[in-house]
């Protein structure tokens, strides 16, 4: 330094140049509002996200769309009638229906009525979902390429058939981070003690994202998290300088390795001890006020149960959990669908519904997306021999209802028409892909930029199609 070179800046004035002082680099950290981060935003974040979080209310074994939301009167008048051949159009059929000598037409059951100042067409097995008609889209134009179970439930959850593929909850996590330091970014909560096809843990996995990004299953018990306690004789305390003590470790060995997994490593580990005291706060219901029980129904006070598991979703959600997924299995009616179907909708119309109210109750309605359907729907012809008092209805990937709320969808909508015979998708076909392209849209990601490179090609959830149903945005 010369003597006519300026004085080095003190310590005060170099941190007052990054961006004011220390309050400012704080206040920028926890805002994410810095010159640096405005000019490091992901590629597939379009900056404009109508939803903030999701709640997937997953049915699984395929619910009947024309019993519940798509009402076809045809098939009551022609009911017992061969299923036209210009209407199947030589369509594949399931191994469990299409070696039959006839498929007869079988019409629903259930009374259908309007509902809502949207006039919205529903069952009468789902009078509290009725209620919230005016707030809902009802997307009775899906499909799919599957025509099972297994194939189905992946498709939908993770936008291939085959298994292995990242879950949608498992790319939200990827491409938003999480919104809350001390709770997964994504929570999986099951419905206990259902039958029906298996629910088996790659369905929420991360596939071949990193291991950090997998749904975390909560267990109806009182340690919500399995192995997230201190075993006995292992004390807060005690656990923190076991942590500290891998931590150094670990780090040790990215030193000599250059390992980053072990990064990712040490981040779970302290998750877990921040979800010590997270998880118990967030899980118990015991402060939840009488109203909420007398909303969602007395099947709320029972850990495990669906009600429950929809109490559980609206508390994580106020908690900055960004896509927690409930699955309630059990809607697979190929025999007794009349009874069947009573069933599954007393199991969960109040709860789904209370959900959508008790969102909106608290302001959380409007940046929550809830979604509500199973993987496939069912035939209009039953299976095996006709009786009017207890049939059953096949597979059926060609049309299917679901129906959505809230985070920048349509309140009071029905998008797509099926035909006479709700076999085929008359107007407004939604493919999975564009279910996925549609929800991600809604979180503010851009589908075909969310990707990652695997095994060299670069990957995303809708492959290499889908795209955003414009007609159901609000």
């Amino acid at each position: 330094m010369t003597r006519d070179s300026p004085p080095f800046p003190t310590r005060r004035e170099t941190l007052a140049c990054f961006g004011g002082g220390l309050g400012s680099i704080a206040l920028a950290s926890l805002l994410g509002k810095t010159e640096a981060a405005a000019s490091t935003v992901p590629p597939h974040l379009t900056g404009r996200p109508k939803a903030k979080r999701v709640i997937y209310l997953f049915q699984s074994g395929g619910p009947s769309q024309m019993d519940l939301f798509d009402y076809k009167p045809r098939l009551n008048v022609e009911q017992g009638q061969e299923l036209p051949e210009s209407v199947r159009m030589g369509q594949r059929l399931t191994g469990m229906s299409g070696n039959q000598a006839s498929l007869p037409l079988v019409g629903s059951p259930f009374q259908f009525k309007q509902h809502g100042e949207s006039g919205t067409w529903m069952s009468e097995l789902l009078p509290h979902t009725a209620r919230i008609a005016d707030e809902i889209t009802v997307v009775r134009s899906m499909h799919t390429d599957a025509i099972n179970h297994g194939p189905g439930v992946t498709f939908m959850q993770t936008g291939s058939q085959i298994g292995g593929r990242p879950s949608i909850g498992s790319w939200l996590s990827y491409g938003l981070g999480s919104a809350n330091q001390n709770l997964p970014c994504f929570v999986v909560l099951v419905t206990k003690d259902m039958t029906g096809q298996p629910l088996v843990s790659r369905l929420w996995g991360s596939g071949f994202l990193p291991g950090k990004h997998d749904g975390v299953r909560f267990q109806p018990a009182r340690d919500a998290v399995l192995y997230l306690n201190n075993p006995g004789g292992l004390d807060r305390s005690s656990r923190r300088r076991m942590l500290d003590a891998l931590g150094d470790l670990h780090r040790m060995q990215i030193g000599k390795s250059g390992d980053d997994t072990l990064e990712t490593r040490i981040a779970q580990y302290e998750m877990g001890f921040r979800m010590q005291s997270s998880i118990p706060e967030a899980t118990d219901l015991s402060d939840e006020p009488e109203s909420t029980f007398r909303l969602y129904g007395e099947d709320a006070r029972t850990p495990g149960t669906y009600a429950a598991n929809c109490v559980m979703a609206r508390r994580l959600a106020e908690r900055g959990v960004q896509f927690i997924q409930l699955y309630h299995q059990d809607w697979d009616h190929h025999g007794g669908l009349p009874g069947g179907l009573k069933r599954k909708c007393k199991e969960t119309d109040q709860a789904s519904a209370a959900l959508v109210i008790d969102l909106k109750q608290r302001g959380l309605l409007d940046d929550t997306l809830v979604v509500w359907g199973g993987e496939f729907g069912r035939t209009n012809y039953c299976q095996g021999k006709f009786n009017a008092n207890s049939f059953g209805r096949d597979h059926h990937p060609k049309c299917f209802s679901i129906w959505m709320a809230g985070g920048g969808v349509k309140a009071g909508h029905t998008h797509g028409i099926t035909d006479d015979y709700c076999y085929n998708i008359a107007d407004g076909a939604v493919h999975v892909h564009d279910f996925h392209a549609t929800l991600l849209h809604l979180l503010g990601i851009d589908h075909e930029r969310l990707t990652f490179q695997y095994q060299g090609r670069h990957f995303r959830l809708t492959d290499v199609h889908g795209h955003v149903v414009k007609d159901i945005l609000a």
